[in-house]
């Protein structure tokens, strides 16, 4: 099962995923960050696939998953996971999420405990803010012509400006994939990010948690990561030298400390 597949959700969205590996391994879900598909973790899927089963999938509004008109909240968002998850009879899994995803990774360890192993937070925050930011963003994707401006700024924050002015390949398929957002998917997804706030519910997280930080992340920066590292019991925390992308920035380093936390 290697290609996309749906599922129908319980309010009608249909969400797009993938699997990778073996069905007897334990699963690994990945979530990707805002503005990307669930193509973002293409680079560490052969590997991660050796050990796990990789389950990938596309945010509503986003990829293959359908857009919903409207603002969605963080709370739709793990419900969406738990949904895929019953639709495909999977019980528990770890879960792996970076920046959005690591919002919604937040969520399920505090709203659903009993569907999470292992949890890992990258590039990620409880809380963004001001609330103002994201309207202004919403505001100017909706209206803009395209995604050519919007894009450019995403690429500004997920990478070092010298890898951007490079133009490395990494850099031209991320900017390809950006150019295919859809943008009421996009402002949707903003809008989950401006009304979300963990910072004190994510202290409830039970289950082992892994913290990856990037030293350089100017979108979440690496004190958010240190703060949740601090409330979450028990958890560990990792900073990489990256900025946002530690993932396709810092592939090595991530991918061990991934690999040596989940096995």
């Amino acid at each position: 099962m290697n290609g996309l597949n749906f599922v129908i959700i319980g309010d009608g969205t249909r969400i797009a995923y993938r699997i990778d590996g073996d069905a007897t391994k334990p699963v690994l879900v990945l979530s990707n960050s805002i503005a990307t598909t669930l193509h973002m973790w293409d680079r560490q899927v052969d590997e991660l696939s050796r050990h796990f089963r990789v389950l990938r999938y596309d945010f509503r509004g986003h990829g293959g998953s359908s857009t919903p008109v409207g603002a969605y909240s963080l709370d739709r968002l793990g419900r969406d996971v738990i949904e895929l998850l019953d639709a495909l009879g999977i019980g528990r899994v770890h879960f792996l999420g970076l920046s959005l995803g690591g919002f919604v990774g937040q969520w399920l360890g505090i709203h659903a405990p009993e569907r999470i192993d292992r949890l890992i937070l990258s590039n990620t925050s409880s809380h963004l803010s001001p609330a103002s930011y994201f309207d202004e963003r919403i505001a100017a994707v909706q209206q803009a012509p395209d995604m050519s401006e919007t894009a450019e700024v995403f690429l500004g924050n997920w990478f070092p400006t010298s890898m951007v002015a490079a133009n490395a390949p990494v850099v031209e398929d991320f900017r390809a994939m950006l150019l295919t957002i859809d943008r009421q998917g996009l402002a949707g997804l903003f809008a989950a990010v401006r009304d979300a706030d963990l910072r004190r519910s994510v202290a409830l997280i039970s289950r082992p948690t892994l913290v990856i930080a990037g030293q350089h992340d100017t979108v979440t920066a690496a004190s958010h990561s240190e703060l949740i590292a601090a409330a979450v019991p028990g958890a560990k925390l990792v900073v990489l030298p990256a900025v946002h992308l530690s993932n396709v920035e810092y592939p090595a380093e991530f991918m061990q400390a991934v690999l040596g936390f989940l096995r």
